[in-house]
């Protein structure tokens, strides 16, 4: 009988819970109108924030750098000559990097040997046609920052790209022919170590293109 009793309570409580008017929902406040201006031409994104409309504005990425101060004037024509060789031997660098990728896309869909050979010597004779003309006019400091750039292009030091091409004996040929001149093709580039080259070149607002 206990049981029972207990049983008809606990029905007689979901009713009394059901039957209990359920609490409609609060509607979100509607924003208010936007207002807009004789000039408010330039249709973009709204979005509600603490229930007001407001305008969203995807912006381009803002880079900031600290302003470099120099301890004496002559630093700071080592930074202005610097500065200068970067940006002459940026196009060659970035020349370098657009070649090697398309010389690489093209190797990767040319199964036959003979048929990659020829890309090969065809990507050599344009960087071959482009020292001839520019690049053998470069100093021996400009030459150095450009070999370091391209390994900030490509992810490769000059000489594996030219033992990935052309073989470890002709990268062997090259490194010693670039040492007579105070060259390594084994240089790499480090943002942490190259500061000053990494300043400038986001400064002219530069990255490896992937193209």
């Amino acid at each position: 009988m206990k049981f029972i009793g207990l049983l008809l309570l606990f029905c007689c409580l979901v009713g009394v819970l059901k039957a209990q008017p359920t609490q409609p929902a609060k509607p979100e406040p509607r924003p208010a109108p936007l207002q807009l201006g004789k000039n408010d031409t330039i249709p973009v994104y709204l979005t509600i924030d603490s229930g007001k409309l407001m305008p969203w504005i995807v912006t381009p990425d803002v880079i900031i750098t600290d302003s470099r101060i120099f301890k004496s004037a002559a630093d700071r024509e080592a930074y202005r000559r610097l500065k200068y060789n970067v940006l002459k031997v940026l196009p060659y660098a970035s020349f370098a990097g657009k070649r090697y990728r398309k010389l690489q896309r093209d190797l990767a869909v040319t199964p036959d040997k003979r048929q990659q050979k020829v890309l090969i010597t065809q990507c050599e004779t344009e960087i071959k046609d482009l020292f001839n003309k520019e690049i053998k006019e470069l100093t021996i400091s400009q030459g150095d920052i450009l070999i370091k750039l391209i390994d900030r292009e490509t992810g490769n030091t000059s000489y594996d790209m030219v033992k990935d091409m052309k073989g470890g004996f002709k990268a062997f040929v090259y490194q010693s022919v670039a040492r007579l001149f105070g060259h390594d093709l084994k240089d790499t580039y480090d943002p942490d170590q190259q500061r000053d080259i990494e300043g400038i070149l986001l400064q002219a607002g530069y990255h490896p293109s992937d193209d």
